[in-house]
């Protein structure tokens, strides 16, 4: 595992109103007995299955963000997929359950570059012609444990329809699902922006409805190879527009969050190989073997208020440095973060590749923030704004050559006092 800091900013006090919650977290990952972890579990999960069904979504969302480290978000963010399946369970009454679902999406568009104007502005409409062909093609396939009797909203949804302050509300949908009205419920559909040239990873999820018997599992089966690429040709088919280039490749159905989970993590680890193999390909033709750096940094404007930064970049011409920036959320360790970025380094790179033990916070009038690298290497950033809607997304903002190093040392910076 790759020994990186975590630049994100955890709160130091709780809040009152999740202290016990937090505390219960806390409890069950330092209990010395599985038994006790259970029993630990068992209260935490009981307490959150409240929360889902208090209808108060900033009630869920804030006590991820109250949580102290990383390990007590993602044991938080566990135990809430637990609540969310328990508060899922029909009554004794009833003979038929119904599963809300999402299937992450993720999406690679472009608009054709020489296409005119109107190219540089193309846009993906974010709702889908034929859903029920897309489910002819899971059932097909046997998606959603062979369940033939669910139906598919024709909206591509954002992450904030699935996020955590939504919970409350779609576990309420789920609970007046009636087959003939399990997808009318409002689901905005968010359309997909393209530039001209430029490949953009995008996030995009298909919320679904089932019905089956109580007590059968429809989302245990994480496998598409069945289905995914019938699936993925499907909505290539009904997602393409004149002058676009679209490619959808679909993950297994989950429930809200893990989907939100799965989609981020994928989403992530499409961007980076785009990244790396483009511009490894323009770097190499251009300059030569490239040099990499993972870093990590501390960004307000960043989820969590923190991220991870590859970069790539040459000695011999350092204008054409390129970065990647990777967002850190509740589920993620910045170590299993890093370890995927530092394998889209190129071949050449040394075989014990180490990174950043610090995290970089200083930044001067001019937005730049120092690195360093195994080289060793100082170089000065400039810290690029976060893009609007893409959370993943190539920056060309990253020259790595300070402009007061001394010429006869390329590799020493002249001040590299100012970079600490």
């Amino acid at each position: 595992m790759i020994d990186i800091a975590d630049p994100r900013v955890f709160p130091e006090r709780i809040d009152a109103a999740h202290s016990i919650l937090v505390e219960l977290a806390q409890a069950s990952l330092a209990a010395p007995s599985r038994t006790r972890v259970e029993e630990i579990d068992r209260a935490l999960v009981a307490a959150l299955v409240e929360r889902l069904r208090s209808r108060d979504g900033r009630q869920v969302s804030d006590l991820i963000a109250a949580s102290p480290s990383a390990a007590v978000a993602r044991h938080l963010w566990r135990r809430l997929i637990e609540a969310w399946r328990e508060a899922s369970r029909p009554g004794a009454e009833q003979s038929v359950a119904v599963t809300l679902f999402a299937l992450p999406l993720v999406i690679i568009a472009a608009a054709n570059a020489g296409d005119g104007a109107d190219a540089v502005s193309a846009e993906i409409a974010g709702v889908l012609g034929e859903t029920e062909k897309l489910a002819e093609v899971m059932r097909l396939g046997g998606a959603l444990a062979g369940n033939q009797t669910f139906v598919l909203s024709n909206a591509l949804a954002s992450a904030d329809t699935i996020d955590l302050p939504q919970l409350p509300d779609l576990l309420q949908w789920q609970s007046l699902g009636m087959p003939g009205s399990a997808v009318e419920h409002d689901v905005p559909p968010a359309p997909v922006a393209t530039r001209a040239g430029q490949e953009g990873v995008h996030l995009r999820f298909v919320i679904g409805t089932a019905l089956a018997v109580p007590g059968r599992d429809l989302l245990v089966d994480r496998d598409v190879a069945r289905w995914g690429l019938s699936l993925a040709q499907e909505l290539a088919r009904q997602l393409a527009a004149p002058g676009l280039s679209v490619l959808a490749l679909p993950g297994a159905p989950h429930t809200p969050l893990g989907a939100l989970q799965h989609g981020r993590a994928a989403q992530r680890e499409v961007g980076a190989q785009l990244f790396a193999s483009n511009t490894l390909r323009r770097l190499r033709g251009a300059v030569g073997e490239p040099s990499a750096i993972v870093s990590a940094h501390r960004c307000p404007a960043a989820p969590g208020g923190g991220e991870l930064r590859l970069s790539l970049s040459s000695p011999f011409d350092p204008r054409q440095a390129e970065g990647f920036r990777c967002p850190l959320f509740p589920t993620d360790q910045a170590a299993d973060v890093a370890g995927p970025c530092a394998q889209r380094r190129p071949r050449r790179s040394r075989p014990a590749y180490r990174l950043d033990a610090a995290v970089q916070t200083r930044r001067d009038a001019g937005r730049r923030v120092g690195t360093h690298s195994l080289e060793p290497r100082w170089t000065i950033q400039k810290a690029p704004r976060l893009p609007g809607e893409r959370l993943i997304s190539p920056c060309r903002t990253l020259p790595h050559a300070c402009p007061r190093r001394k010429a006869s040392d390329r590799w020493r910076c002249s001040s590299m006092a100012a970079c600490k």
